[in-house]
C-alpha cells in the first residue's frame, strides 16, 4: 500500500515537473511582463506594446526559419547578414534603380517586383548555404559563418558603406508603396500579420506534411532517415532556402520601417533568432521543435530587449544577459530531455514488472 502511494507520488511530481518544463517559456514571458510593468510605468502602454510587437515580428520571422534549420541538426549564422544585404538591395533598387551600363539606361521597378527580386536574393543565399553544407560536407557552423561575412561584405559594397535614406520611391517612376510594411491593417502592424501568416504556414508544413516529418527524421537520426528513403540533401537545401527567404522578408520589413537601408542592419540578429528558437523548446541536438514555442520565445527575447532599454540597462549588460539566457535555455532543455528519458525508462520497467 505504502509502495503504491510512493509510486503515485513520484509520478505526480514528475508530471508536475514536466508540465512546468514544457510551459517554461510561457511562464517566463508572463513573469517578465509583470516585472517590467513594475520596473517601467510606460511598459504596458499602447505605443510600447505596438513597438514591442514590431520587434517581436522581426525576431519571430527570423526564428521560424532558424527553427527549421536547427531541427535538422544545423545552424544558420548568416541570417543577420542576409537581413542587411536584402534591405540594401531593396533600398538601392528604389532609390537608384538598376543601371544597365552596356545599354546606358537605368530601370526602375515597381515595389512588388523589387520585393520578389529581394526574396530571390535571400533564397539564392540560402541555396548556397545548403549546397556548401550538403555537396561539400562543410559543417553548418563554418559554412554559414563564411556566407555571413560574404553577405555582409556585399551589403557594404552595394553603397560603399553608405546608407540609403528616405527610400519612399517616386510617383513619376512608379516605385512608391514600400512604406506599406510599416503600416497597420485593422490596427495591427503589417509585420505582425506577416509573422502570423508565416507561423501558420510553417507550423502546418512542419506538423502535417511529409516534408515536415522528413525534417524531424533528419534531426533525430540522419543515417536512419537516409536509409528510410528520405532525400536528406534535398530537404536540407530547402530548409536553408526557407531560412534565407525569412531573413529577406525581415530585411524588407526593417528597411520599410526605418525608411532607410543600412548595410549593418540585422547585425547580431542571428543570436536573437537562435535564442528564440531554443527558448521555445527547439533542441540544439536536432529532431525537436515547434513553431508555436518559437513564437513565444521571440516574445521573450523582445520583452527582454525592449524592457531593458526602457529601464536604461547598458547595451553591454544586455549582451551579457542575452548570452546567459541562451545558456540557461540549453541547460534546461538538456534537463528536460533527461527527465523524459528517465520517465520513459521507469514506465518500461513498471510494464515489465506488471
Amino acid at each position: 500500500m505504502n509502495l503504491s502511494i510512493k509510486k503515485s507520488s513520484k509520478k505526480d511530481n514528475h508530471s508536475l515537473t514536466m508540465t512546468l518544463l514544457k510551459g517554461r517559456t510561457f511562464i517566463v514571458l508572463i513573469l517578465l511582463m509583470v516585472f517590467f510593468s513594475f520596473a517601467s510605468s510606460n511598459f504596458l502602454s499602447t505605443n510600447t506594446m505596438l513597438l514591442l510587437a514590431k520587434h517581436v515580428a522581426l525576431y519571430g520571422i527570423l526564428a521560424i526559419g532558424m527553427t527549421y534549420v536547427i531541427i535538422t541538426g544545423g545552424i544558420d549564422l548568416s541570417v543577420g547578414a542576409i537581413v542587411g544585404l536584402c534591405g540594401m538591395v531593396a533600398g538601392g533598387m528604389i532609390q537608384k534603380g538598376l543601371t544597365l551600363t552596356f545599354f546606358g539606361v537605368t530601370l526602375y521597378f515597381s515595389v512588388p517586383l523589387i520585393i520578389l527580386f529581394t526574396l530571390l536574393i535571400g533564397a539564392i543565399i540560402g541555396l548556397l548555404n545548403g549546397i556548401i553544407i550538403t555537396r561539400f560536407n562543410v559543417a553548418p557552423f563554418i559554412a554559414t559563418l563564411g556566407i555571413m561575412y560574404v553577405a555582409r561584405g556585399f551589403a557594404m559594397l552595394h553603397s560603399n558603406g553608405a546608407t540609403y535614406s528616405n527610400i519612399i520611391g517616386n510617383t513619376a517612376l512608379g516605385n512608391t508603396g514600400f512604406s506599406f510594411f510599416d503600416s497597420r491593417l485593422l490596427g495591427i502592424p503589417v509585420g505582425v500579420l506577416i509573422l502570423i501568416i508565416i507561423a501558420v504556414i510553417a507550423g502546418v508544413l512542419l506538423k502535417r506534411t511529409t516534408f515536415g516529418w522528413h525534417i524531424f527524421a533528419i534531426g533525430g537520426n540522419e543515417r536512419a532517415a537516409k536509409l528510410s528513403g528520405v532525400k536528406v540533401n534535398k530537404v536540407k537545401i530547402l530548409v536553408y532556402i526557407f531560412s534565407g527567404v525569412c531573413a529577406a522578408i525581415v530585411g524588407i520589413i526593417t528597411a520599410s520601417q526605418l525608411q532607410a537601408a543600412h548595410p549593418a542592419s540585422g547585425e547580431g540578429w542571428e543570436m536573437n533568432a537562435i535564442a528564440a528558437a531554443v527558448l521555445g523548446g527547439t533542441s540544439m541536438m536536432g529532431g525537436i521543435g515547434t513553431i508555436g514555442g518559437t513564437v513565444v520565445g521571440a516574445f521573450v527575447i523582445g520583452v527582454i530587449s525592449d524592457g531593458m532599454v526602457m529601464c536604461g540597462v547598458s547595451e553591454f549588460w544586455q549582451m551579457i544577459i542575452k548570452g546567459v539566457v541562451i545558456i540557461l535555455a540549453v541547460i534546461v532543455d538538456q534537463f528536460q530531455r533527461r527527465m523524459e528519458a528517465k520517465i520513459a525508462l521507469q514506465a518500461r520497467n513498471e510494464a515489465k514488472n506488471d
